[in-house]
């Protein structure tokens, strides 16, 4: 069967990727951030995955308000890079591992979830990012991926328990594919952050760092939270952090946090990472 080598949790903030587009890594403002992703870019090339499955948000580019899915899936052969205004980034275009899409698809319904199911579809920074962060800048990526798509933008979008519901659906998916693939499993969205309203520009440094602390050790205190309570403690944008749980749903009930890195605000955000393994793993 497949393997599932890890869990990452990490931000998807939109102008982590105009920093790299225009080369400020190395600048004060920018240079904590990026330094903080070294020891996950190198973790991602020892461990060297074969699919990354990536739970993300549109941002209103492949889907809008007039017409947004609680879930969608991925399951093309390939995925190309969506303009979100500013023109097409000069990234590459995404491999899909579609074979393992499908068979996830099944599952799915087989589990009573019922995903939109898309051929073909182009793919935002909620995904670019993510990818750029722990592989870098590739010609060519080194991984297929399986990109999952979750609302967090239109109310109702789904609750808690039903990503890490999600998330253990994942682990049987992979647990009964047939193929020897290792499979690195990607949340995203966070941390604390709000665009818009009375509380626009809010972020809350103290629930961020709880967060990262406690997702592995102590994912039961959120996975039991209402979807008021992520948007009260984390804010309206920052309930994308919803999505983590189907990563975590997906791993072993104890697991051991190899790193984490936390830096604010990246833009009007609170961002950073987790990387967890099952503590079974070798």
């Amino acid at each position: 069967m497949a393997e599932l080598i890890g869990g990452c949790g990490t931000s998807h903030v939109p102008s982590i990727g105009i920093a790299l587009d225009r080369g400020l890594q190395d600048t004060p403002d920018w240079k904590p951030f990026f330094d903080g992703y070294i020891p996950a870019k190198e973790w991602i090339a020892e461990q060297k995955p074969d699919i990354a499955v990536v739970i993300f948000n549109d941002h209103g580019n492949a889907f809008f308000l007039d017409r947004v899915p609680t879930l969608a899936l991925g399951v093309a052969e390939e995925y190309q890079i969506i303009d979100e205004g500013w023109g097409k980034r000069d990234i590459p275009a995404f491999k899909g591992a579609a074979d393992f899409s499908w068979h996830l698809a099944d599952a799915m319904v087989e589990g009573h979830f019922d995903p939109l199911i898309c051929r073909e579809i182009e793919l935002d920074h909620g995904i670019q990012v993510p990818m750029e962060l722990f592989f870098g800048r590739p010609a060519e990526w080194p991984v297929k991926i399986v990109p999952i798509f979750v609302n967090t933008v239109q109310y109702p979008i789904p609750t808690p328990q039903r990503m890490w519901e999600l998330g253990q659906l994942l682990r049987k998916a992979i647990e009964s594919w047939p193929g020897n693939e290792r499979i690195v499993v990607f949340g995203t969205g966070g941390l604390t952050h709000q665009l818009q309203g009375a509380r626009a520009g809010f972020m809350n440094r103290d629930a961020d760092k709880a967060w990262l602390a406690e997702i592995g050790p102590n994912p039961e205190k959120y996975r039991g939270w209402t979807r008021e309570q992520f948007v009260e403690t984390f804010g309206s944008e920052g309930a994308e952090l919803i999505m983590w749980l189907v990563m975590r749903g997906c791993m072993d009930a104890e697991v051991r946090t190899v790193m984490s890195h936390y830096y604010a605000p990246a833009s009007m955000t609170g961002a950073g990472m987790v990387v967890l393994e099952n503590e079974g793993a070798a």
